[in-house]
């Protein structure tokens, strides 16, 4: 048995393995999955638009018009006029002087943390932001340090810390993509003024769904043109492929001249660009599918909640049922499955070890009775599968703890490492550090604990 084969059978013992499962046609309510008739509810098509005839047609008259693919990078011979047109568009849309596009959300945050931030600056990083940011991360060799989720404490404690005297920079989610929680912006943004951080913030899971028209987090907030670098998707509400960086427009020069992956990716494909260029004009001209996808948010949690899972009333479109087992959350996909819903389950390393969930998400194109279906059918699976169904309504955002780092703890120096990052964050010890002074007279936690560090090599 060779190395490969080895690390396979290990990721099958640990529950852990994957496979590709086969969709057959547009990304709808109900799909074929495997040849399956199913009722999907993990798709991020939120708003329903990858299927509209309007958005296929315009993605079918751009193929005819431009071809099916830009030919060359942005700064070569790849810019055509219909990526400048979706970038005025995004723009107006985003209250903001300028747009670029990119060719994927990992792309696009890839690229503006590495044009704020490199050597001898440093950046910090909610602990729960997506993978492309904390790859953007570590790819700009910045010092990267790892915030609890949303503890502002936390967050200004280690600016004072360990800011430096580089370029600081503050980059998170604006809707987390596993909890579906959102970050404390407007909190954010005033610490940043005060320790002279830049901001990045990704739209990606709020763009089409929160807000006024849908607008987004920052919109809902009231912080448009307080945020440096705002990321947004094409990919999930605007149901296409491919994303955007909005700024000032200076901000926007720099992205072009410094971005590697902008300035060393082939241009986004014209039909891709022209599809979302017809699903953001159509979020514009019918806002009130925004308003479907958030009615219909609300229907899943309380029809999931008369099935005896507590959640919160609101109208956020992430639901996650938090599970704890890999193999559990597992066995709870393919108990739905069999009943005819199509609920992925989400394990390490996408979630730390110990949270593996179903991730629901809601679209404006389910109707209420498909909602209310879906609940019965996970909640009589999970009841089969004698799975506490009250325990599945808050996550978990911190991994248990290991025997090891409650003999860290007991020294002063637990390791607080979330489990995507655990082979690359490295703690800092009070043996290499004089002790931290405290921003203010009450911090609730220990920050020669609380900390975690990712120098650049």
């Amino acid at each position: 048995m060779n190395e490969i084969e080895q690390r396979l059978q290990d990721l099958e013992r640990l529950g852990l393995s994957r496979r590709l499962r086969m969709v057959s046609g547009p990304q709808g309510p109900r799909v074929l999955l495997d040849g399956k008739p199913v009722l999907l509810l993990c798709s991020n098509n939120y708003l329903g638009l990858a299927d509209h005839p309007r958005v296929r047609e315009a993605a079918a008259d751009a193929a005819m018009r431009w071809g099916v693919g830009a030919g060359a990078s942005r700064l070569v011979s790849g810019t055509m006029t219909i990526h400048r047109r979706l970038e005025d568009r995004l723009a107006t849309f985003e209250h903001s002087e300028g747009c670029v596009l990119f060719g994927s959300g990992y792309l696009a945050n890839a690229g503006a943390i590495g044009a704020l931030a490199g050597r001898g600056d440093a950046v910090f990083s909610d602990e729960l932001n997506h993978a492309s940011i904390v790859d953007g991360c570590r790819l700009s060799r910045a010092e990267v340090l790892v915030y609890r989720h949303c503890d502002l404490d936390h967050l200004d404690w280690l600016i004072r810390r360990y800011g430096g005297s580089g370029r600081r920079l503050i980059v998170t989610d604006s809707v987390f993509s596993m909890d579906g929680d959102p970050a404390p912006l407007i909190e954010i943004v005033e610490l940043a003024r005060e320790h002279g951080a830049r901001t990045i913030v990704d739209e990606a899971h709020a763009t089409g769904a929160l807000g006024p028209g849908g607008r987004g987090a920052i919109a809902q907030a009231g912080l448009e043109g307080e945020i440096d670098i705002v990321i947004g998707t094409l990919g999930k509400a605007l149901g296409s492929y491919g994303a955007y960086a909005c700024a000032r427009a200076e901000t926007i020069r720099y992205l072009i001249n410094t971005a590697r992956p902008l300035i060393f990716s082939t241009a986004p494909p014209p039909p891709a660009v022209a599809g979302a260029l017809a699903a953001l004009e159509l979020l514009e001209e019918r806002p009130h599918r925004v308003q479907r996808l958030r009615s219909n948010a609300r229907v899943l949690r309380r029809a999931l909640a008369a099935e005896g899972v507590p959640l919160e009333d609101v109208e956020m479109h992430i639901v996650p049922l938090i599970i704890g087992d890999e193999r559990a959350a597992m066995s709870l996909c393919e108990k739905a499955l069999e009943r005819g819903v199509f609920a992925q389950a989400i394990r390490p390393p996408t979630v730390a070890p110990g949270t593996s969930r179903l991730r629901l998400a809601v679209m404006a194109s389910h109707t209420a009775d498909e909602l209310r279906e879906a609940a019965r059918a996970i909640g009589n699976a999970a009841r089969k599968l004698g799975l506490d169904l009250t325990a599945m309504g808050s996550s978990l955002a911190t991994p248990p703890q290991r025997a090891d780092e409650r003999e860290d703890r007991e020294q002063g120096l637990e390791r607080y490492v979330p489990a995507f990052a655990q082979a690359t964050l490295t703690t800092v010890s009070p043996a290499r550090s004089p002790a931290p002074q405290a921003p203010s007279a009450n911090v609730p936690f220990d920050g020669e604990r609380d900390i975690v560090v990712h120098r650049a090599a």
